[in-house]
């Protein structure tokens, strides 16, 4: 065998082969790995885009959470304002009902006065009218004289 010659046959299958990979085995191969770098450039793309929203979203909970805390400071506030207004209520219609209580007490003790002054004129009349009679030695007829008795109280 000539060694010349087995190298040209060999060189043409060589060819032969690199032809028939190139035709049919390598645009599958290629289209397969085309395909996969682009799934997984996909997947970094969503994998990056997925941080950013979770940043943005943290951010959105951090912002919702001092909002809340805000407006929970404001309801404690507005509760603490409310409670100190029902106080101040309370203090005042206690003072009321006090002065009310007072000023009933008050002219409760008045007519009692009042009261305890006309008992009193009613016995120092009806002594009046007793000495009267222990001085005259005779009965005064109260009847008789209630012009005179009446008179007699409102002097006194």
């Amino acid at each position: 065998m000539n060694l010349n010659l087995s190298m040209w046959y060999q060189a043409g299958v060589f060819i032969i082969l690199a032809l028939f990979t190139a035709k049919f085995i390598w645009p599958p191969v290629i289209s397969a790995i085309d395909e996969r770098m682009k799934r997984i450039a996909d997947g970094l793309a969503a994998a990056d885009k997925g941080k950013a929203e979770m940043v943005a979203a943290e951010k959105r909970i951090q912002a919702e959470m001092a909002k809340a805390g805000e407006e929970g400071k404001q309801r404690v506030a507005n509760a603490e304002k409310h409670a100190a207004q029902i106080v101040e209520e309370a203090r005042n219609t206690a003072a009321a009902e006090a002065a009310r209580i007072i000023a009933a007490a008050k002219a409760d003790a008045e007519n009692q006065v009042t009261k305890a002054r006309e008992e009193l004129r009613d016995q120092v009349a009806t002594l009046a009218v007793k000495g009267a009679e222990q001085i005259l030695k005779r009965e005064v007829n109260a009847s008789a004289h209630a012009d005179l008795l009446n008179q007699l109280k409102t002097e006194l």
